[in-house]
């Protein structure tokens, strides 16, 4: 029976080949987008083993654990980012990635409620291209990566509030929380005003 120490010793041993796969992941999105599109940045990276152990240990209310099978399950074993300046270039980036990738699922990630301000940004589940699979079939790789598109804002604000939360020694308590939940809707707000800015000045200089 596997555990997850015997998926941690697989992982780990996997890790400089997924890292290599990622590069590659990375360097063909750059290659596809080439210059027609508003990029500030494209990074890429292989889970860390750590963090891939504290997700594959992870347990349900009933005491089971979440991934039966991490080495298949964890989604974002592969992680690529796209950072683009402007709400618009989000969905034309998307357009480019459905024509070169076979997506598996794609979600746009925003809270539910329209008074709530939180995270958001446009995530793909992807098959990993064959040309960038160097391994045998039977060496429990990942056959997918995750990809995010995001704005500078949407992108600054996740980093931010990632580190706060992921580096706390403590819960963050509720009026620290309103004010994180502030500062997502002054980012929200800032792409709001420079897409139109965006729009009104292109149309200008057009």
């Amino acid at each position: 029976m596997q555990t997850p120490e015997n998926y941690l010793e697989i992982y780990n041993s996997n890790h400089a080949l997924i890292q290599v796969c990622s590069k590659k992941i990375r360097e063909s999105i750059k290659e596809y987008l080439g210059n027609k599109y508003r990029v500030d940045q494209i990074s890429s990276r292989a889970k860390s083993v750590d963090k891939f152990a504290k997700k594959s240990s992870k347990k349900n209310e009933d005491g089971l654990y979440k991934y039966s099978q991490p080495l298949i399950e964890i989604q974002d074993q592969i992680g690529v980012r796209i950072v683009t300046y402007y709400l618009s270039d989000v969905e034309k980036i998307a357009k480019r990635i459905h024509e070169v990738y076979e997506p598996i699922e794609e979600k746009d990630k925003r809270p539910e409620r329209y008074d709530a301000f939180s995270y958001t940004g446009k995530h793909f589940i992807l098959f990993i291209p064959d040309e960038f699979i160097s391994w045998d079939s039977n060496r429990n790789m990942p056959i997918f990566f995750e990809l995010q598109i995001k704005t500078l804002f949407q992108h600054a604000w996740a980093e931010s509030e990632h580190d706060l939360n992921y580096k706390s020694q403590m819960e963050v308590d509720v009026d620290d929380k309103k004010l994180i939940a502030f500062s997502a809707a002054q980012a929200w707000g800032a792409d709001k005003i420079f897409e139109d800015l965006r729009k009104k000045y292109e149309k200008e200089e057009s």
